[in-house]
């Protein structure tokens, strides 16, 4: 059933926003949730956290002249509404489909979006950027930061507001942060006593008289700092914003983040001060479904789902998916041995580490959005003999680097990282891809990489990976894979080796044949396996990008015509460039086809399409093969990669 929203299509661009009423705004947040709650239901998406911002996203486009003022909104996933208000209504129910609408703010989609915000805790840097920019040329806007969903637990939100709240060229910048608390547990009570006094600190009576007072006081110090000290501590008692004070924001809040005939006039008067201003406001994830309000995590990402009815379990149980894996195995080790420690940097849902957190509390640390504290807690915890998993999405892991290299690799201390959505990731797209972690892993010293191809594979790369000692990845996708049974057991890997999977069929030197050998890192080893037996290939489930299985990649390369490597990671520094370093290091002179993703961005989209459209899907294989070294014939190549 399609809903009427005859407000909301009146809406072409926010300038349309700023012209409604009061009570035209509260429909408007009505039409809105309505409108959003139907098309991701129907697409899937980020949904909670949307519905939790309606009213603060008609707020800010009401009283902010955008786009010519800057909104940087940080974890992405939170801007459907603001899509839907800029102009983009019409194409919405395209969201997070091939062609269609990100899922998060993107530069190049709309003027609107004024940075890129996917990965946590950027937008205080970037908008305070926006604010110095604006400052050193003159010009006059406001420049929005709005933070949430737990992204002030990260340092680099700490970093930017100990730079933010200092003058530069003299002047502190017009700067605001609105702290978006969807975390009701940690909040006060939201009343009209806490109303009243966040709209009276915000407003120009009080700024007034609180500068008058310092005038006043002064030529007398002792006076001032206690005057100083009173008013520090009368906030404190109603507002919990003495830590932004230091920061030399003026804290404002908390105040009801659904409530616009609170919202509208605080922003207003946020927008006639100077200066650093930080206003905390309170909403609800899923706020108006109340579904999702009863459980805004299971209703977080959810795919398609009837709005009626809510999520309802399938059926037929589907498939076990590597992060189930990846989750049973550690719960099945932590049992084995005391020693185990898992470490997530919130993503416990994500990650699979739901039951783990219940049968080993103690053992289980959820650190927050902070990804270099993970890594370098996890190499505290090695110095004591512990056996810390860390399990990290591969995209998040690079916001971590520097704590890999020198904190634990440096160290070679015994840390396992679980590697989860390594590859394309489908509706997420570029930001959330895992597509360079083989290349920069692989290139730091004491550094192993396991890149198993089936669920069972990865039972068994993550118990060698444990077993090992010092640091070792295993990287493994989203979703499912072939369905292979995980089992129960600890069986190992026998450290850098692969196998062949597959033994091509034609004779050595046969004159017009050429024996092609692919060497396959991880789950693309099925289609790789489905295009060799169209071409009579032999295939090699590599295991290892490092160290690499050199005697396997010397077997084949002298018993073979050429080799044909297939990761799904960039090409760039990959698994494919591993062998072609170890075959200049023998001297062999052997053509190498190197097939991996692409050196570009990849978009959203489904998986499948995605994949074919790199060619990394068995028809994609085959014809790559084909064109290079069957049809036409051509003259064997004396040089790597040719």
């Amino acid at each position: 059933m399609t809903l009427p929203t005859p407000l909301l299509d009146r809406i072409q661009s926010p300038a349309d926003v700023r012209a409604l009423s009061r009570p035209e705004l509260k429909q408007l947040a009505t039409e809105v949730r309505d409108y959003l709650l139907r098309n991701v239901a129907r697409t899937g998406g980020h949904l909670s956290s949307n519905l939790g911002t309606v009213e603060l996203t008609i707020a800010l486009h009401h009283v902010f002249d955008t786009p010519d003022d800057r909104l940087v909104w940080d974890v992405g996933h939170q801007t459907y509404p603001h899509k839907i208000l800029t102009g983009r209504k019409e194409r919405f129910p395209t969201l997070r489909q091939a062609g269609g609408l990100s899922g998060f703010p993107k530069r190049d989609e709309s003027e609107y979006d004024t940075f890129g915000t996917a990965h946590s805790s950027t937008s205080i840097s970037a908008a305070l950027g926006m604010a110095l920019g604006a400052q050193l040329k003159g010009e006059s806007r406001h420049c929005v930061a709005i933070i949430g969903d737990g992204a002030m637990t990260a340092g680099m939100a700490f970093e930017a507001l100990n730079n933010g709240g200092m003058p530069h060229a003299g002047r502190v910048p017009n700067l605001l942060v609105v702290l978006n608390d969807n975390d009701m547990s940690i909040s006060p009570p939201v009343g009209a006593l806490n109303k009243y006094l966040a709209r009276l600190m915000s407003g120009r009576f009080y700024a007034a008289a609180r500068e008058s007072a310092k005038q006043v006081l002064r030529n007398a110090p002792p006076l001032l700092e206690l005057a100083r000290r009173f008013e520090e501590h009368a906030k404190g008692m109603v507002v919990p914003g003495t830590i932004f004070e230091e920061f030399g924001f003026n804290y404002v809040g908390p105040i009801d983040g659904h409530d616009l005939d609170a919202l509208v006039p605080m922003l207003e008067n946020l927008r006639e001060r100077k200066g650093a201003q930080f206003l905390h406001v309170v909403t609800k994830k899923g706020y108006g479904y109340k579904l999702a309000e009863a459980d805004p995590i299971a209703y977080h990402g959810p795919g398609k789902f009837d709005p009626a009815v809510g999520l309802v379990k399938p059926a037929v149980a589907p498939k076990p998916t590597f992060t189930q894996v990846f989750g049973q195995w550690l719960c099945d080790m932590a049992a084995a041995d005391m020693k185990l420690v898992g470490i997530t940097p919130a993503m416990r849902e994500g990650s699979g580490m739901v039951e783990f957190h219940k049968r080993f509390p103690a053992r289980y640390h959820d650190v927050g959005i902070a990804e270099q504290h993970a890594v370098t807690f996890a190499g505290g915890m090695a110095c004591e003999g512990l056996k810390p998993v860390v399990a990290i999405y591969s995209t998040f892991l690079q916001r971590a680097y520097d704590q890999l290299i020198h904190d634990v690799a440096l160290q070679n201390l015994d840390v396992v990282f679980a590697l989860d959505r390594a590859g394309l990731v489908g509706a997420d797209g570029a930001t959330h891809a895992g597509a360079y972690d083989i290349a920069f892993v692989r290139c730091i010293p004491n550094m192993a990489m396991l890149t198993p191809s089936d669920e069972a594979e990865l039972r068994r790369a993550l118990t060698t990976a444990y077993r090992h000692g010092g640091p070792v990845a295993v990287r493994y996708p989203r979703g499912s894979g072939i369905g292979a049974e995980a089992g129960r057991e600890f069986d190992e890997i026998e450290w850098g080796k692969g196998v062949v999977r597959r033994e091509s069929t034609l004779a050595e030197g046969r004159p017009g044949a050429r024996r092609i050998a692919i060497l396959a890192f991880g789950t693309l080893l099925h289609p790789a396996l489905a295009a060799a037996e169209k071409l009579d290939a032999t295939v090699a489930d590599m295991r290892f990008v490092k160290p690499i299985d050199g005697a396997l990649v010397e077997q084949l390369a002298r018993s073979h015509d050429a080799l044909v490597t297939i990761e799904e990671g960039c090409v760039m520094g990959g698994a494919g460039s591993a062998v072609t370093e170890h075959l200049n290091a023998l001297g062999l002179t052997v053509p190498v086809l190197q097939l991996g993703l692409p050196d570009r961005f990849i978009d959203h989209g489904d998986p499948a399409v995605l994949l074919s459209q790199c060619g990394l899907d068995a028809a994609g294989i085959e014809r790559a093969i084909t064109e290079r070294f069957i049809s036409p014939p051509t003259t064997l190549r004396t040089v790597v990669n040719g």
